[in-house]
C-alpha cells in the first residue's frame, strides 16, 4: 500500500485494490466522523433504472447476514452516534458521527452494510413504498419539486438531468435482482473512498479497515471499467418553461451549467454567487426582498459535479408578481455580468467566500466530505491555506470574464412552477 502524508494531520493510502483512505487527524474533539464514497450514483444510471442507486442505498439498511435492520439502527445510536446516508448524481455515500472509542464499531456496520447487505425481495416491497412516500414529499414541496425540472430541462436527455430518487413509474418495476446486479457491478473495494476524521491515527484506521477486508484482493479481480459517467452534452439553455400546480405562491429557479468540482473557475463562480444572492447583504435579497418586497426567499445557488457544475438562483413569489421578479432578477443578471466585479466590492466578496470556507469546516463531519471530495471528484489534494490563497489571487479580469459567460442572463434556462393563472 502507498501513504504519502498530503498535510500535517493529513494522510493518503491506496491500495493495490484500488480503494482510497483519507484521514485528518483532529486532537481537540472526543468524536470521529467517518464515511465511505461509492463512486456510482444516479448520473451513471440508464432511464429505465431510475433511481436504482436511491433506492439500494435505502436497502442496505434492511438488513445484512449479521444485523437486523434494527440491529443496524441500534449499533451506533445506542453509543450516542449517527449513522446516515445519501445518493448524490456522482456518489452514493455512507457515514457515521461516533464517540471517538467507538470508531472500529462504526467502521464495523459502514462495512457491513456496503459489502454486506441482503436485499431481500420481501425487504423491497416495504421500502419501496417508502421511497414512493419520498416522491410524494418532494411533489407536495415545490420548492423542491422546481430544482428536480430545471434539471430535466437542463439536460432531459442525459442522466444527470434524471431525478435522483426515480419517478414512481421507475421505482416500482425496480427488482431485487436489479438491485443485486448493482451492488455486485459497485460496491467493490477498488469502486470506494473511505475518509474519517477526528480524534483519530491513520494507522490505526488502516488496521482497523484491514481487519474487515478492505485491502483483500487486487485491482485485477474487479476494475471500474465501465462504471464512468456518459459525457455530458451542453446543456439546453436560454428558454423559459412554465408547469402549472396549484401552489400559493410561483416558485422560480433560474439555472445554467457551469463548469466541474476540479476547475480552478469554481472559486470565482463562488465569489459572485455570494455577491449575487448569498446573504441579507446580497444584490438580490436587498432588490428583491428588501426594496421590491417580491418575496421571503431569494437566494443563489452554486453545485459542483464530476463533469459538470450548475449556478442559478431560486425565488418564491406570488404569481401576481412573478413576471416583475423575474424581470428584476434578469437586470441584476446582466449588470453582474457586464461590469463583474472590481476594487473594494472584489475585496470584500473575497473576504465573505474566505469567511465562509474557514467556517463551513470546523467539524470533523464537514472535513471528512472535503477530503472524500478530491479522490471521488478527480481534483488535486489542496490544503485550506491554499485554498484561501487562490480565492485571495483572484484577479478583476478573472472574475470579470467567469462573470460575462455564465452569468448572462440569455444563458439562462428558467423553470416556472405555480398556477397557470396569476
Amino acid at each position: 500500500m502507498e501513504t504519502v502524508r498530503l498535510d500535517r494531520e493529513i494522510s493518503q493510502t491506496t491500495a493495490p485494490n484500488g480503494v482510497i483512505v483519507l484521514s485528518e487527524r483532529v486532537a481537540s474533539v472526543r468524536s470521529a466522523a467517518v464515511g465511505i464514497w461509492v463512486r456510482s450514483a444516479s448520473a451513471h444510471e440508464p432511464r429505465p433504472k431510475m433511481g436504482v442507486s436511491h433506492l439500494l442505498e435505502h436497502m442496505v439498511f434492511k438488513g445484512t447476514a449479521r444485523r437486523t435492520a434494527q440491529e443496524i439502527a441500534l449499533a451506533l445510536e445506542s453509543r450516542g452516534g449517527s449513522l446516515d446516508a445519501y445518493t448524490s448524481r456522482d456518489t452514493t455515500a455512507f457515514q457515521a458521527r461516533v464517540l471517538d472509542q467507538d470508531l472500529p464499531r462504526a467502521l464495523d456496520v459502514l462495512t457491513d452494510l456496503v459489502r454486506n447487505p441482503t436485499l431481500k425481495t420481501s425487504d423491497l416491497e416495504l421500502e419501496r413504498n417508502v421511497v414512493l412516500e419520498e416522491i410524494n414529499m418532494v411533489e407536495d414541496a415545490p420548492d423542491d419539486q422546481v430544482f428536480d425540472l430545471s434539471y430535466q430541462a437542463l439536460w432531459p436527455n442525459h442522466p444527470y438531468g434524471y431525478s435522483i430518487l426515480g419517478t414512481r413509474d421507475t421505482v416500482s418495476t425496480l427488482s431485487a435482482d436489479d438491485l443485486k446486479q448493482l451492488h455486485g457491478r459497485a460496491y467493490f473495494p477498488g469502486n470506494c473512498v473511505i475518509a474519517a476524521a477526528g480524534n483519530l491515527e491513520h494507522d490505526g484506521l488502516l488496521d482497523e479497515l484491514g481487519k474487515l477486508a478492505w485491502f483483500d484482493g487486487d485491482r485485477g479481480r474487479e476494475t471500474t471499467d465501465g462504471l464512468a459517467a456518459a459525457a455530458v452534452p451542453p446543456a439546453v439553455r436560454g428558454f423559459e418553461t412554465r408547469h402549472g400546480k396549484e401552489t400559493a405562491q410561483t416558485h422560480i429557479v433560474f439555472a445554467t451549467d457551469t463548469v466541474p468540482y476540479a476547475d480552478r473557475r469554481k472559486y470565482a463562480l463562488l465569489v459572485l454567487g455570494n455577491v449575487f444572492g448569498g446573504g441579507m447583504s446580497s444584490r438580490l435579497f436587498q432588490r428583491i426582498r428588501e426594496e421590491l418586497g417580491l418575496a421571503y426567499a431569494i437566494y443563489s445557488f452554486t453545485s459542483f459535479y464530476r463533469q459538470m457544475g450548475v449556478a442559478g438562483v431560486y425565488v418564491g413569489t406570488q404569481p401576481k408578481t412573478a413576471a416583475q421578479a423575474v424581470a428584476a432578477i434578469r437586470e441584476e443578471y446582466a449588470k453582474l455580468a457586464r461590469e463583474g466585479l472590481s476594487g473594494r466590492a472584489l475585496a470584500e466578496a473575497k473576504q465573505q467566500t474566505r469567511g465562509q470556507l474557514v467556517l463551513s469546516l470546523e467539524g470533523p463531519t464537514a472535513r471528512m466530505y472535503r477530503l472524500a471530495g478530491f479522490p471521488v471528484y478527480g481534483e488535486p489534494y489542496e490544503s485550506l491555506d491554499q485554498m484561501l490563497a487562490t480565492v485571495d489571487a483572484l484577479a478583476a479580469d478573472d472574475v470579470a470574464s467567469v462573470a460575462a459567460e455564465f452569468f448572462a442572463p440569455e444563458r439562462q434556462r428558467v423553470i416556472w412552477l405555480g398556477p397557470e393563472k396569476a
